[in-house]
């Protein structure tokens, strides 16, 4: 999977537009291999985007879950603590 593809479900407050498009935009440079594609390419490209996150939203809203939502600064101080362990900061 993409690393800038994060989990959307079950945040607090649910994830916005913004969010799906931005992770249907990541999905489709993967797939196509364009981080910009060619200006023949660019209304297909940008169709596909769309169509991504129209079927992720719906994904989204379709979903269902027994367990509590999540909090998103409590996941982001997750996952900076992850990133700590990984890197060696340099003073």
């Amino acid at each position: 999977m993409c690393r800038n593809i994060r989990p959307l479900f079950n945040f607090e407050p649910p994830s916005s537009d913004d969010e799906v498009r931005a992770a249907a935009l990541q999905f489709v440079r993967k797939i196509s291999g364009y981080n910009t594609p060619s200006v023949t390419n660019k209304d297909v490209f940008e169709a596909a985007v769309l169509d991504v996150a129209v079927v992720a939203r719906q994904l989204l809203g379709s979903l269902q879950t027994t367990s509590l939502p999540k909090d998103r600064e409590v996941e982001a101080a997750k996952a900076r603590e992850r990133t700590k362990g990984r890197y060696v900061w340099i003073a």
